[in-house]
């Protein structure tokens, strides 16, 4: 006989469409967890990304220390061997980002003139029409007293009223250029607090992270299979560190690639947009249509309105379409497979959540928590989900 509850009901009385306690209690923690995630971004954006150079770097020290090298010495040494070129780079290239950030607002204005240069051209051409009415109210007996009015419709506007027209769309988008400059000016202590705290924990997390590890699975009571836990951790960092290991690496060789074909066919600054597009590619179909369209805004910047403008992005899509259908999936195999929808609903969430680092970080974390799960033997209905073929 069922258990009944304090209400005389047992627990086959309950509604069909009615949620369990248990249920409606995951999902209100789940919505808890995404509006912390939300409004505490500055707290959990260094950490997270601090926890992902961690499990790349970790194997790397771990491996140092088997020579005798201390894990305070190899952490600094891999960390200035990462960081020191990342920031060379970006002193190269602050110049040419600012440069074409100033170009925005007068691009914007060129192309948009264009198209309505373009737009006039394909409407009927009334001129004609306008001359032969007024042709016949010149004729018109009566009506030619009202001459003078109709070639005053007729005229032609001058100069000064069309540039009175264009002056405030002008405005309007140099004034959003300009408010987008200031806002990115706003931002950047911001942004230099984080990346710091970044690094300062990163440093602390390779040094005493493991020894810490290992103290909380020995000392509390919860982990009863110790060694198993050990193992198990182990292996998940080191298909993770793998995997953005090949990840990085495929970004890069993308961007360099991508690099030397614009500086071959003559492109200004190549290596700032191969930058762009290695950075872009971490986060997948939105990160190449992003730079898909900066490469066709750069190049009608450069060429003007001509066939030759879309030469870079052309180049760019071929580039792209041959790494994302050949070399991504034959070097990282079936493991890393991913639904295109899962993917592109998981980089909304957390392009909704933290932004532009969001986007970039949602793919790495979503391959993390499916690696983890399938190490701790959990959760296989949505891994196989995740995995779906498209």
């Amino acid at each position: 006989m069922n258990e009944t509850t304090a209400s005389g009901m047992d627990d086959t009385d309950l509604p069909p469409g009615r949620p369990s306690a248990p249920k409606a209690l995951y999902w209100l923690l789940g919505l808890a967890l995404l509006y912390t995630l939300y409004f505490t971004k500055t707290l959990f954006m260094p950490i997270v990304v601090a926890g992902l150079f961690t499990l790349l770097l970790g194997p790397v020290v771990a491996w140092l220390k088997s020579y005798h090298l201390p894990r305070t010495l190899s952490a600094v040494i891999l960390l200035c061997a990462i960081g020191g070129p990342f920031t060379l780079l970006a002193v190269e290239l602050s110049e040419p980002a600012q440069r074409w950030a100033k170009l925005v607002p007068e691009l914007t204005t060129k192309v948009t003139e264009q198209l309505s240069i373009l737009t006039e051209g394909l409407e009927p051409d009334e001129g004609p029409l306008i001359e032969t009415h007024a042709e016949e109210q010149r004729q018109g007996g009566l009506f030619s007293w009202f001459r003078g009015e109709v070639e005053q419709e007729v005229s032609e506007p001058s100069r000064d009223d069309e540039d009175r027209d264009d002056d405030p769309v002008s405005a309007k988008i140099k004034e959003g250029g300009l408010e987008m400059l200031v806002s990115m000016l706003a931002a950047a202590p911001l942004i230099i607090a984080q990346l710091v705290t970044c690094i300062i924990l990163t440093l602390f997390l390779l040094v005493f992270g493991p020894r810490l590890f290992e103290t909380f699975v020995s000392n509390f009571p919860q982990v009863r299979d110790k060694r198993r836990t050990i193992s198990l951790v182990g292996a998940m960092q080191r298909e993770l560190s793998r995997y953005i290991v090949t990840m990085s690496l495929i970004n890069a060789g993308l961007g360099l690639t991508t690099a030397l074909v614009l500086w071959l066919l003559g492109m200004d600054d190549p290596l700032l947009w191969g930058v762009m597009v290695g950075l872009l590619n971490f986060a997948p179909y939105i990160g190449p249509l992003v730079s898909l369209a900066v490469l066709s805004l750069a190049g009608i910047a450069q060429y003007g309105l001509e066939w030759m403008a879309l030469l870079p992005a052309v180049v760019y899509f071929s580039i792209n379409m041959f790494e994302a259908q050949l070399v991504t999936p034959l070097v990282l195999g079936r493991n890393m497979r991913l639904n295109p929808l899962i993917i592109i609903i998981w980089l909304m969430i957390w392009g909704w959540l933290w932004g532009a680092v969001g986007v970039l970080l949602a793919v790495p974390l979503l391959v993390c928590l499916k690696l983890a799960a399938a190490q701790l033997n959990v959760l296989d209905n949505w891994i196989r989900l995740v995995e779906t073929r498209a």
